[in-house]
């Protein structure tokens, strides 16, 4: 390679810098800004509603045709579905990573179409609706009445009338989801009046269906000669209580007409009385915001917060906009954080290099290095689609301390060359790269190497190491770059020789460190040389190296713990909460109000905003949920003030509160994979059994769990005595009085379900008219015979007369998956354990409780960690032979190579050794951590090896030629490790926002760092001189 036409052309190198640097400034404020990269597998939702129909009957006549239908879509990993007593259906359904979401709503729609004849024609009046599952919350706000003067109907109804359609046209949204109800024009049908005058829920139906109408009445005047034409115009849908109130039901006797207002009373009201919503007590309206897919999160966020200041001006006297959740609060902290950590790295290695180099020109070069290397990067990030993130940022803060390893070998081979007597900084530079080129291209090549297998890995593990991989190799690639281009032309234009034309020493600080240092340094070498001899006379001591760290790597891996990814304070804590089976929606809103009052008490809180009737696992009357808003992290940096203190603080404030079940969580810290961070699994019951059976083995089985040290808190909301009632119609008298059983059926839902009988316009938009007799008249079993049915001589008998009500028991909501019924539970690790060593708890205590029949699968994120627990150990063979290929193919050997592989183990192993002493996780942090560490040991050593075989070609004794090269490699290579340690130590000590996946990448990458820099200069010397000997006896014996 001919390097001297960059040597000669300073001006021309520089240039292909900066277009470099100008590429990626360009791009760096133009690429989406996220937490995380949007990897959680494409999810289509499935929804329905049968009003009035409990939790069995809507599993039965509307999931079970569903899912036979949805079953084996094209790209489907798995599904699960829920039915509620509120009448509610949803189905989730899960897609290999990577498969087109569009593709996969649109396979689904046509499945869930053909199961349309199937479902109820109530079902399908209300309409199923399927859509993409947006899976990153942006966030959740609320808008709320701190004086009480609104209600939540109120308060819901702005936000859909005003405030979404503001927030659907921001192109980073993808799902706004109010937790309350639409407006609904509410006929509160009497039964008494309704019985008096022969009339049944269906008659109202009907007359809706005849009058209220939309109808086209064509013009006059048309087609003629007349002078003007005048469209008929009808007055369409009546629009309010009044106009439906006039509405006639039938004429009378008397000669007069009965209208609805009559027989009704007529308001607009909800849709639904299913959920209540409130902030710190007060009536409020939340809604969810979701972020679609490949937006930029973060200016996504900001013009949210635009919208919602502009709509603060106009908001009626007495509301108020709270912001409850801001992932834009926990990306920028963290962001700041890496950033900050960034910083810090750059000057730390600068220093480090310095203190190498002994010169500022000299420092110089390597600094100007990163700057090239780093901001390059983001052009081809890019260019390839990936946005700015923690892991793309981690990557480059990695980057750091390898980037520079190319411009440091080529200064410090040019300052060799001055100290052998070269007087002309050009003759210097391009002898320095001839010797240096070969060594900084194959090192190169290897690093980026490593990255090729994790970039083919599927999966949620697969994406991570993606971003983080090829970010890394990106940043390295282009720091060879500017070795092989501006970083000699600048050894040549800046750099000279610490001797004057008279071979004396310059009189200067530079000189006088250099000469201070080069002496220290040389005493080093010594000592150095020394110590290697000793390894490379007694084989027996490298080989037991060797062994003892192959020993201890595989004892570290067994015991540090495992996971998938570190849990953050995210300043956020999602609370879920149960009663009493069969609490009314009041009661459990009183129980709310006391929670609220004890959360009031936490100073840490700063906003709490309360849903009552949903919950993580469902919807009821006795479930409630909580989005807790925490103080500033700067405000929460005491003892006992982080997340997990806050959230042990809320389970000791409410574990005196009776008939009240409190789970709390921080939110899940990778979108898309449920509600909340910990584990998440289905018991299923694969031989279809007695759903009280289920349950008892339920309970059995999470009683088996909360005994586990692993696991900290564990729970299932699933109850089967909810008390019901079993409905049985008398077929006999039915027949007797000339009443079909469906009359009975449809009378009883009229009055009693809620159900949706017609349309009306307001306010720009279309909604509901629904039908119900009014609470007081609902209330207990006696009211069935204050209801009526009309018999087939046109008399008016009582329900109580046709129907028999059984007291029972049953489920407040079913859920299934993959077709079986199964329960959830949810649960997260004790302090001190993490969530692999859950996992496996998990799956021993299964073993041991569970019945043949009976058995589990994960979901969410701990399906994905069950999954990529053995990839880590994959990956990083699969590194080790593409390495060894690679140096098999260089070196034209296929047993020098292991002079550089062998050594990687002991850097392995001391990365496990500080996780291990610091208390940290073996996640997906560490894990790319190792990766690069694998590339940067390989790279480190092939200096060594890459030398000892030039020495050994140019005629050098095995000997002369191992411990000449690790003596003249010796200072690149410490500067190689110092730099990336030092650089590295800002996020091994972190603290704050952040500070675990900071210190886990941290801690593992010095540790690997250091012990296998030490390793390698000790031991690579010897092992090329047993390999070599071998090679040369094979080639000698060819």
């Amino acid at each position: 390679m001919n390097l001297r036409f960059f040597i000669d052309r300073p001006v021309f190198s520089g240039v292909i810098s900066v277009v470099i640097i100008l590429m990626g400034v360009i791009a760096m404020f133009s690429l989406p800004v996220e937490q995380y990269p949007d990897i959680a597998p494409p999810t289509i939702n499935v929804w329905a509603t049968y009003p009035g129909a409990n939790a069995e009957t809507v599993q039965k006549a509307v999931i079970v045709p569903l899912e036979e239908a949805i079953n084996g879509v094209e790209d489907m990993t798995y599904m699960t579905s829920t039915a509620s007593n509120t009448g509610d259906a949803s189905i989730n359904i899960y897609f290999k990573q990577g498969a087109d979401a569009d593709m996969a709503a649109v396979n689904v729609q046509n499945r869930v179409n053909g199961a349309l004849s199937q479902l109820p024609a109530e079902a399908t009046k209300t309409g199923i609706t399927t859509e993409k599952q947006q899976n990153a919350e942006l966030m959740t706000f609320a808008l709320y009445a701190p004086d009480d003067r609104f209600n939540q109907t109120f308060l819901n109804n702005y936000i859909k009338i005003i405030v979404e359609p503001r927030l659907k046209r921001i192109s980073g949204v993808g799902k706004a989801q109010l937790f309350g109800s639409n407006y609904s024009m509410r006929l509160w049908l009497k039964p008494d009046k309704m019985a008096q005058y022969g009339l049944i829920p269906d008659d109202i139906s009907s007359v809706l269906a005849r009058q209220n109408i939309e109808a086209a009445t064509g013009s006059f005047g048309q087609n003629s000669d007349v002078s003007n034409e005048y469209t008929m115009k009808y007055r369409g849908r009546f629009s309010t209580s009044e106009e439906f109130g006039e509405l006639v039901i039938k004429s009378l006797p008397d000669g007069n007409v009965l209208r609805l207002k009559e027989v009704a009373d007529i308001e607009l009201g909800d849709e639904y009385y299913n959920y209540s919503s409130e902030v710190n007590g007060h009536p409020a309206a939340l809604m969810m915001i979701n972020q679609k897919s490949g937006s930029n999160a973060s200016s996504t966020i900001n013009e949210i917060h635009t919208v919602l200041d502009e709509l603060s001006e106009n908001l009626p006297e007495g509301a108020e906009f709270v912001v409850l959740t801001d992932t834009n609060k926990f990306l920028y902290a963290s962001i700041n954080s890496v950033i900050r950590t960034l910083l810090e790295a750059i000057l730390l290695v600068v220093i480090v290099v310095y203190v190498f180099l002994q010169d500022i020109k000299s420092t110089l070069i390597p600094t100007i290095s990163i700057f090239v290397s780093i901001i390059g990067t983001f052009a081809v990030m890019s260019a390839i689609g990936f946005s700015i993130n923690l892991l793309t940022l981690f990557a480059l803060v990695l980057a750091i301390g390898t980037v520079v390893d190319d411009a440091i070998v080529v200064v410090e081979a040019v300052q060799t060359k001055f100290d052998e007597g070269y007087r002309s900084p050009v003759l210097a530079a391009d002898d320095a790269m001839k010797g240096v080129s070969s060594a900084i291209l194959t090192s190169t090549i290897i690093f980026m190497a490593v990255f090729i297998p994790v970039s083919m890995m599927g999966g949620t593990s697969g994406a991570f190491y993606t971003q983080f991989g090829i970010t890394m190799a990106v940043a390295v690639g282009i720091s060879a770059i500017n070795a092989f281009t501006l970083s000699p032309a600048l050894c040549a234009s800046l750099l000279k020789p610490y001797k004057d034309e008279n071979g004396n020493t310059r009189d200067n600080f530079a000189s006088r460190f250099r000469k201070a240092f080069n002496a220290v340094f040389e005493r080093i070498s010594c000592r150095y040389v020394r110590s290697v001899m000793f390894i490379i006379r007694r084989k027996w001591l490298l080989w037991s190296i060797i062994a003892v760290s192959l020993g201890l790597l595989a004892i570290f891996i067994n015991v540090t713990k495992t996971g998938l990814i570190p849990e953050e304070d995210t300043g956020t804590i999602m609370v879920s909460m149960n009663t009493k089976p069969g609490t009314s929606m009041a009661q459990t809103g009183n129980i709310v109000k006391r929670i609220n009052s004890r959360l009031d008490s936490i100073q840490e809180i700063e906003y709490n905003g309360a849903v009552t009737g949903f919950s993580f696992s469902g919807a009821g009357s006795s479930q409630a949920m909580y989005f807790i808003t925490l103080t500033d992290w700067e405000k929460r940096n005491g003892e006992g003030q982080s997340v997990n203190d806050v959230i042990n603080n809320i389970y000791a404030q409410t574990a005196d509160i009776p008939d009240a079940t409190v789970f709390a969580m921080s939110p899940p810290m990778i979108a898309g994979y449920g509600m909340g961070n910990g584990f998440e699994l289905y018991l299923q019951d694969k031989a279809d059994g007695d759903i009280n059976s289920f349950s008892n083995e339920a309970n059995k089985f999470v009683e088996a769990l909360s005994k586990r040290p692993e696991i900290g808190e564990v729970y299932s909301s699933f109850a089967a005595d909810y008390p019901q009632y079993w409905v049985d119609i008398d077929a006999a008298k039915c027949e007797q009085s000339g009443v079909s059983p469906s009359d009975v059926l449809s009378t009883l839902a009229g009055y009693y379900a809620g159900l949706y009988v017609s349309d009306f316009n307001r306010f720009s938009k279309l909604y509901h008219v629904t039908m119900q007799a009014p609470a007081e008249y609902r209330m207990d079993v006696e009211s069935l015979n204050q209801m009526y049915v009309r018999t087939a001589d046109g008399s008016m008998a009582p329900l109580g007369h046709f129907v028999h009500l059984t007291k029972t028991n049953g489920p407040s909501d079913l859920t299934r998956f993959n077709l079986f019924n199964a329960i959830s539970i949810n649960g997260s690790p004790a302090p001190g354990y993490s969530s692999g060593q859950v996992l496996k708890a998990i799956g021993e205590t299964a073993d041991e409780v569970l019945p043949s029949n009976y058995s589990y699968e994960f979901g969410g994120i701990s399906r994905e960690e069950s999954k990529t627990t053995n990839n880590a150990i994959i990956i990083f063979l699969l590194c080790m032979v593409l390495i060894y290929l690679i140096l098999c193919a260089l070196y034209e050997s296929v047993f020098i190579p292991f002079a550089v592989l062998l050594s990687v183990p002991c850097g392995l192993m001391g990365s496990f050794l500080f996780a291990w002493m610091m208390g940290l996780e073996n996640n997906i942090y560490m894990q790319t951590g190792l990766i690069m560490l694998i590339g940067l040991l390989a790279k480190t050593a092939i200096l060594i090896t890459e030398y000892a075989v030039k020495r050994r070609h140019a005629g050098m004794s095995l000997i002369q030629a191992a411990v000449g090269s690790a003596k003249v490699r010796l200072r690149p290579i410490l500067m190689t490790a110092l730099t990336m340690i030092f650089g590295l130590l800002p996020m091994m000590v972190s603290t704050g926002v952040g500070a675990n996946g900071n210190r886990t990448l941290g801690s593992s990458a010095v540790g690997g760092m250091l012990i296998g820099t030490l390793a390698l200069l000790f031991l690579v010397p010897s092992l090329f001189i047993v390999f070599q000997h071998i090679q040369e006896r094979v080639m000698r014996k060819r």
